[in-house]
């Protein structure tokens, strides 16, 4: 019946929205009445002469329904990926890292499109071929006040390998001989034209731009692995260029070559289809079917002959595995680290001095974190430094000159990726001697090892990098120095973190509080596995802007204390009051739009140059407004009541109170890269569990990349523990 009762034009409506119709009764209406109503239908009539009036018209108006988010491709394929829980999936057979696999092969870069602006040599402009122009643009394009150029170490080494790789460019009975003669201002100038001409771009060119990055995401950025999809971390091919390396890299400014197919090989699965290789002319070097192999291209490049692999992305099952696999070996340490321990330490004592010495260097790896090292060509490879490579000229005895019994060493080297690790360490502190950790023991084999040696002599002389990890293999298969480093990276954050838990107040601090002391337990972890960062102009400068917003906040309260005293006092005429700032933000608004014509309008390269400089004008003038804005940012257009006054009061200690968290925390890591421990050393469930436990958001302490890394370690409870047992 209730069906039979819904009227046709309903058929596509939802059934909860349908409704009976109702049944009008028909009543008789007066004269009157009757001729109001007919006067009323013949003027409907004539407004609508040719419409009858439908039945919906009769209805209540139709509540508006709100439409479902219309998600992006690149959305759609990330929730697809999610959707694949590789850990409750079927492993692949054993030794293998997957069944099928199918990819895009490898994106190149675009090839060198000559400008034609001659460099100078002696004063005179030099014709050079396309290749010879490509070698003399990467070098002009280098900053020559920057970390490479503008420091005369770096400086030295790096113009000493870029002219020679020029010269071998540029060939023999080439005019150009000698480096000083050399004027590349002309190529610089016109790069930094360039700089300014693509920012003249358009609103729809930057939308074209990026749609056509995505087309080459969607066709490259993405693998098939046994059946589901996974993103590729690094499919774009290095571009040539100067190689710049880190720290003083000896191969600094070495020109990188243009990599092509035939140095490229591919790996998929045998019934998988062989990329078309996107380059005209050429072909793959070679196809493989290595299903042992995580990678999916391989090449050599030639600045140290080493090879470079496409894998897949960090948030991919490989790496999910690898991850858990990682933290799960520290875990099995848990365990095992007493006996571990109670073994070097006898051996710190020995007499012979190759047990001696392996005993020292486990204590080393064990307490301060830090590598094994090995045997480099500092001509070939940076002079970085390991536990084995330690030389007598990286251990400082008595820094601060002391004398008497102190057990200090300054300990001085270039660490991983050239960082410099610069560290006293008090060997005879408590923290190192008691429940019998022998620091004072190690202090005294350290000298004994330094003595009578020149300052270029290895302190472990007597063993090898081969040799230590054989030694730490007999206590744990798959043990190393790394494993150490996760391990303690690991135990240190969950007792650090488990100490803070345990004060008094903890309950009543904040989430933003609560992040405070987790980023302090991070901090403690990064110093000691010496992550280090260098600081760089835009972090002094942010540090700057925000110290200088932090005292004029503290201003501002106490001009608000001296409002609330003159409302107080019934002064109300002395109270200071802000301008009406409506017409200077119409004005910056104007001049943007502006701006933005003259972009759109733009056709040559002067008029983009203009237009940029009009639009950076404009934006400089909006950065001035919204600092007058702030500046004023306490006062009212209006005399204001004490209840207002009051509460402005209460907002802008809070304010300060923010802030100065945000400047300490800022101020206080600016040196140390808490990031890195997050992502390699730390077991990601210990940061879980805590967030759950303390109730602060995930993406409080772990970015969006971060959760995608680590979605395996999201379940976990809010009592979880890093201990032996998840090694079970």
């Amino acid at each position: 019946q209730y069906i039979m009762d819904v009227d046709s034009s309903d058929d596509d409506r939802p059934l909860v929205k349908i409704k009976k119709k109702k049944k009008k009764s028909p009543a008789k209406p007066d004269s009157a009445k009757s001729s109001s109503a007919s006067k009323k239908k013949r003027k409907r009539d004539s407004a609508v002469p040719d419409e009858a009036p439908s039945s919906s018209s009769k209805k209540a108006k139709k509540p508006a329904t709100k439409e479902l988010k219309k998600l992006e491709k690149t959305e759609r394929l990330q929730y697809a990926m999610q959707a694949f829980l590789w850990w409750d999936a079927k492993e692949p057979p054993e030794g293998c890292q997957w069944v099928t696999m199918e990819h895009a092969g490898v994106s190149f870069p675009e090839d060198y499109v000559p400008h034609g602006v001659k460099m100078l040599y002696d004063g005179n402009p030099v014709d050079l071929t396309p290749a010879q122009e490509e070698a003399a643009t990467f070098f002009a394009a280098m900053d020559p006040d920057g970390m490479h150029l503008g420091n005369p170490k770096t400086a030295k080494i790096f113009i000493k390998n870029f002219f020679t790789d020029f010269k071998a460019v540029l060939g023999r009975g080439h005019v150009i001989k000698d480096f000083k003669k050399c004027d590349f201002e002309p190529i610089r100038k016109h790069l930094n034209e360039q700089k300014i001409i693509r920012k003249a771009i358009t609103d729809e060119e930057r939308k074209a731009n990026k749609e056509d990055r995505n087309q080459a995401m969607y066709k490259y950025g993405f693998a098939i692995v046994d059946g589901h999809l996974e993103k590729v971390g690094n499919y774009n091919m290095e571009p040539p260029g100067a190689f710049r390396g880190r720290g003083e890299h000896p191969k600094m400014g070495k020109l990188k070559s243009r990599v092509i197919p035939e140095q490229v090989s591919l790996n998929l699965s045998e019934c998988a289809a062989i990329p078309r290789c996107s380059m005209p002319g050429h072909a793959w070097g070679d196809v493989r079917h290595d299903p042992t192999g995580q990678w999916l291209a391989t090449w050599k490049e030639n600045i140290n002959n080493q090879s470079k692999y496409m894998q897949l992305a960090a948030q991919s099952s490989f790496k999910g595995k690898s991850d858990r696999s990682k933290y799960t070996k520290a875990a099995r340490l848990c365990e095992r680290i007493v006996a571990i321990r109670k073994s070097y330490k006898k051996d710190l004592k020995s007499r012979d001095k190759e047990t001696r010495q392996l005993a020292t260097a486990v204590w080393v790896i064990d307490r301060l974190a830090l590598r094994v090292g090995g045997e480099k060509d500092t001509d070939e490879e940076a002079d970085t430094v390991g536990c084995c490579s330690l030389r007598v000229e990286h251990l400082h005895f008595d820094p601060n000159e002391e004398g008497g019994d102190s057990k200090e060493i300054e300990l001085e080297f270039l660490g991983k990726d050239s960082m410099l690790y610069k560290q006293t360490i008090d060997f005879g502190a408590a923290i190192y001697n008691d429940d019998n950790g022998m620091g004072s023991r190690v202090y005294d084999n350290l000298k004994g090892f330094c003595s009578k040696k020149k300052a270029n002599n290895e302190v472990f002389d007597a063993i090898n990098p081969t040799m230590l990890n054989s030694h730490l293999k007999q206590f744990m298969d798959g043990l190393s120095a790394k494993v150490f480093r996760t391990y303690n990276a690991s135990k240190t954050l969950q007792d650090e973190l488990k100490k803070t838990e345990q004060t008094a107040g903890w309950q009543r601090l904040t989430p933003a509080e609560k992040v405070v002391e987790y980023n302090n337990a991070n901090r403690e972890v990064a110093i000691l596995c010496n992550h280090q960062r260098s600081v760089s102009k835009a972090q002094e400068t942010q540090l700057e802007t925000i110290g200088n917003k932090l005292q004029t906040l503290k201003k501002q309260r106490k001009t608000l204390k001296g409002i609330l005293k003159c409302l107080n006092a019934g002064k109300p005429e002395k109270i200071p009051m802000k301008k009406n700032e409506k017409k200077l933000v119409e004005e910056v608004t104007a001049a943007i739009a502006k701006a933005k014509k003259m972009k759109e309008k733009a056709t040559t390269n002067e008029e983009k140059i203009k237009a940029t400089e009009a639009d950076e004008k404009a934006k400089q003038r909006r950065r001035e407004v919204t600092a007058m804005k702030f500046e004023k940012a306490h006062l009212w257009e209006k005399t204001p009541s004490k209840d207002q006054v009051i509460k402005r009061i209460s907002n802008w200690g809070n304010k300060i109170t923010k802030m100065e968290m945000d400047l300490k925390h800022k101020d206080d890591n600016k040196e140390v890269s808490l990031g890195t421990s997050k992502i390699n050393y730390m077991d990601p469930r210990i940061t879980v569990a805590w967030c759950k436990r303390c109730e602060v958001p995930i993406e409080k302490v772990f970015s969006k990349t971060l959760r995608d890394k680590f979605n395996w370690a999201m379940a976990v409870e809010p009592e979880w523990e890093f201990s032996e047992k998840i090694a079970n």
